[in-house]
């Protein structure tokens, strides 16, 4: 009787020594590996053909198993269902007549070592890299959030809980999840902020030897980040400030189990998948002919001064991009679920794919974001080399947190499969389109698809104040065009939120902006907050009688124009936006 199985291989089949150095890998000294080659006659029981048909495993009683379900026991897995274990022999005899074939696929997907999936290193960078993300996105926000989101602000966070509160729903802290409940004063919002933000400088200092401490600072980032995502209104209603609470609470359960690496590898796949998807169900003609990417460039909300060159390229290039972007955004997330080299690959082609946008266009924290989910594509075999050598001891014999992440991912699915099914057949059953609603307050499942309709006009409002009604003097936004002689700024990972929503409001009329309408009130009242937010106020020391705003149309200027006249834009006017309006004289009807 054997102290232990014992499994016999073909010594010369390069296929069986590739796996089998990995489930050596798997089970440790568990099993005793020998090739068919040097048994010899050590068990007769087995006959001599019967070794180069199949693997075989000889039980600690004596008894042997072949093909497919020896490599089932030889993993541990005893007990084998039957609809499992004939498609299982069935595909194991195709494998074995074809060993080479099934040779040069593996080093092609796998390598020739192939390592057991760890995450422990991969966690410790992401980890890493999102507690800097947290202290942008913190730190951005604190020097804005006051002429946002304050008592002097354009949408003040106080009047805004107060009309919620006044609807007299018992749930409205579920509804409305924030901190702010409590105080939402100037102070309180900039100090939550550089709170948000020294957590994170302590999560990027922290090692994982410190698992507990480390889910209690990602759980506080997550309820900060919310706090201001669910009061910001119009302000932090971006799809990265959605996706960064998605990360966020998906890392609270991060630890040493397998599920929530691929949790965010499935979150990797929708933000992908769906962002090319819902260009092509939007039915804009412009992504089928392939013309959308050539728009792009002068239309998206914040170009670089790299996109006013790529704007100059001939237009089979453009429909090339415009090709390669749906090709990209669409087929590489597939590869999220291959073997290793296939979805490495795809990892690499999706990071350039973010490079690139990142180059040409001011996406704030998103690209950064994006390339650090990501790295779950990755594993350790790939990405320890990056961990400093003291910080990997310490990454054995973190918690497991098996249960709650197990929990976490029920939810992750249930709602993430029901986004997807809304989106590509317009509906949800009753019980599922509940569970959306329930959770959306809280943001831990999402959809995304970004510019699903390419705009082909760049209209840009500009804001002019006058002390008399005859003179006109423009206001100056720190970011976004205005004078056709200012290149395009870069500015990411930092988002002027309020330029970014000067953008979106000129693809309407201000009646569908409300927060314009605060916008020039407080100019009118000469809020200092909200004129910290731009670059030039012309009312320093008295703020204006009048507010307008005209739109013009905006375009790049050509390689001619841009030599003769230093200009980077021109434009021409396309009406008004906002007529001409003041404040009432105290004491006026």
């Amino acid at each position: 009787m054997n102290i232990r199985p014992v499994l016999i291989y073909d010594g010369h089949c390069g296929f069986c020594r590739i796996w089998l150095d990995y489930w050596r890998r798997l089970n440790g000294d568990r099993i005793e590996y020998i090739a068919s080659q040097e048994v010899g006659d050590r068990f007769p029981q087995i006959p001599r053909e019967s070794y180069s048909q199949s693997v075989q495993l000889v039980r600690r009683d004596g008894t042997v198993a072949g093909g497919a379900r020896a490599v089932f026991e030889s993993l541990g897995k005893e007990r084998i269902y039957p609809w499992i274990s004939a498609p299982s022999e069935f595909a194991y005899r195709i494998i074995a007549r074809h060993r080479d074939i099934f040779y040069q696929i593996t080093r092609f997907t796998f390598g020739t070592r192939i390592e057991p999936a760890r995450f422990d290193a991969t966690q410790w960078l992401f980890v890493r890299a999102l507690a800097l993300i947290y202290a942008v996105a913190f730190g951005s926000l604190a020097f804005q959030v006051t002429g946002l989101l304050g008592e002097h602000g354009i949408l003040p966070v106080a009047p805004f809980l107060a009309s919620v509160e006044r609807t007299g729903s018992a749930l409205r802290f579920l509804a409305l999840p924030s901190l702010l409940w409590v105080a939402n004063d100037d102070t309180t919002l900039v100090g939550l902020c550089f709170a948000g933000v020294i957590l994170s400088s302590m999560l990027l200092l922290t090692g994982f030897a410190r698992g507990k401490f480390e889910r209690l600072i990602l759980f506080l980032l997550f309820i900060l980040y919310l706090s201001f995502a669910s009061a910001g209104q119009e302000f932090l209603s971006f799809q990265w400030d959605s996706l960064l609470l998605e990360t966020g609470f998906l890392a609270i359960f991060l630890g040493r189990n397998r599920i929530v690496p691929w949790l965010f590898r499935w979150l990797v796949f929708r933000l992908y998948f769906l962002s090319g998807a819902v260009k092509l169900l939007s039915d804009d003609p412009n992504w089928r002919n392939l013309s959308a990417v050539g728009f792009h460039w002068h239309t998206q909300p914040l170009p670089t001064v790299l996109a006013w060159y790529a704007d100059k390229l001939p237009a089979g290039f453009q429909h090339f991009a415009t090709a390669a972007t749906l090709g990209m955004e669409i087929a590489l997330p597939f590869l999220t679920f291959f073997p290793r080299r296939m979805r490495i690959f795809g990892a690499w082609g999706l990071i350039g794919l973010q490079v690139l946008i990142l180059a040409t266009g001011n996406y704030t924290f998103f690209n950064l974001l994006t390339i650090a989910l990501t790295l779950f594509l990755f594993d350790d075999q790939a990405l320890a080399r990056f961990v400093p050598a003291q910080i990997k001891e310490k990454l054995i014999g973190r918690s497991e947190g098996r249960v709650a992440a197990m929990a976490a991912a029920v939810i992750v699915m249930v709602l993430s499969l029901s986004h997807l099914l809304e989106t590509f057949t317009g509906r949800v059953p009753a019980v599922l389109n509940t569970a959306l609603r329930y959770t959306a307050p809280l943001q831990i499942v999402n959809t995304y698809g970004l510019f699903a309709v390419m705009t082909t006009q760049r209209i840009e409002i500009i804001l002019e104040g006058s002390a008399d009604g005859e003179t006109w003097q423009p206001y100056e936004f720190k970011y976004k065009p205005g004078d056709i002689n200012r290149a395009p700024a870069w500015v990411a990972p930092h988002q002027p939120r309020l330029d970014w929503q000067m953008w979106f409001a000129a693809l309407s009329n201000y009646q569908a902006n409300p927060w314009f309408a605060s916008l020039t009130l407080r100019l009118l009242e000469g809020s200092p907050e909200v004129a910290g937010l731009l670059e030039k106020n012309p009312f320093a020391g008295h703020p204006p009688r009048y507010i307008r705003a005209t739109a013009y149309e905006y375009t790049f200027t050509d390689l001619e124009t841009r030599r003769r006249t230093g200009a980077w834009w021109k434009r021409e006017p396309r009406g008004s936006y906002l007529p001409a309006v003041g404040l009432r004289p105290s004491g006026s009807p």
